[in-house]
């Protein structure tokens, strides 16, 4: 990996359209590590590109969804580089036992022609429950971490469009209990966690984990062109079993790429010479 100055996006000017805090989370460590500034706009209403509460749902996928943001940030700012981020939410990919945060963080450069995309995933803050009474909601919200995650309460069932998004204290919490309640046929209410960013700290800290991944990968230039964003793209399976021989689906050998001038480079991975025979499909079917 080429290292060079931080000096490429100095004194850039770096749209952000958000409407949920996350120029304030990312701003510190971009600026400070890229020398960029953060140019943050709400000139559009990004719940029109889908919800958490399932009132509009995100069409395409969640990079489609980040690139659109970045696009819409760029055309009202007038920046020609542009930041977006996105969240998702679902089972965790090992087991499917605990609620998974996965978020991206988009860089596009116009004038360069490049987009470089920091990644991250955690288990997440994102728990729902239909709750009948005081009792039943205050063993939610602890279990929510509430306050500090805020909650979300509506009447009767998960897709009752009558909400209350954004509840922060034990206040306002009971007063939206009684008057969801009050409005719930059955008496039920639904309660969940609010994933908005500046709702969940537990999803700005993955955020902050891809903005992480994000400048590092801008801080790698292509030893070529000199573009930022020169980064493993492909990792090459068969390294040897240390038993039998065999190769293993472990990588062996790595691609690094850059994105603009195509640039490519095949390096050894020197981490071990040997797979473990526990990875191994022969030793261990």
């Amino acid at each position: 990996m080429s290292t060079a100055p931080p000096l490429f996006y100095q004194g850039h000017q770096v749209a952000i359209l958000t409407q949920h805090g996350k120029q304030d989370l990312v701003r510190e460590p971009l600026e400070a590590a890229l020398g960029c500034q953060l140019v943050h706009t709400d000139g559009y209403d990004t719940d029109q590109l889908g919800t958490f509460t399932r009132e509009l749902t995100r069409a395409g996928s969640q990079l489609d969804a980040a690139r659109k943001k970045a696009s819409i940030g760029m055309a009202l700012t007038g920046a020609s580089v542009g930041l977006a981020s996105e969240g998702s939410f679902g089972p965790d990919p090992f087991g499917a036992f605990m609620p998974w945060n996965t978020e991206v963080v988009l860089w596009v450069d116009r004038l360069s022609g490049i987009e470089v995309t920091g990644f991250a995933h955690g288990p997440a803050q994102s728990l729902h429950r239909m709750v009948t009474n005081l009792q039943e909601l205050e063993r939610f919200a602890a279990e929510a971490g509430f306050p500090e995650h805020h909650l979300v309460l509506r009447p009767e069932h998960a897709e009752h469009p009558d909400m209350d998004k954004g509840i922060r204290d034990r206040e306002t919490l009971l007063k939206a209990f009684h008057l969801a309640q009050a409005k719930s046929a059955n008496g039920v209410v639904f309660v969940e966690n609010d994933l908005r960013a500046f709702c969940n700290p537990t999803r700005q800290k993955t955020i902050l984990k891809a903005t992480g991944d994000l400048i590092q990968k801008l801080l790698s230039m292509c030893p070529s062109c000199d573009t930022p964003g020169y980064w493993l793209s492909q990792q090459i399976p068969g390294l040897p079993c240390r038993d039998c021989g065999s190769l293993t689906r472990l990588p062996k050998a790595e691609i690094w790429g850059c994105k603009k001038c195509g640039h490519e480079e095949h390096r050894a991975v020197h981490t071990q010479l040997w797979a473990d025979p526990a990875r191994c499909d022969f030793c261990n079917p």
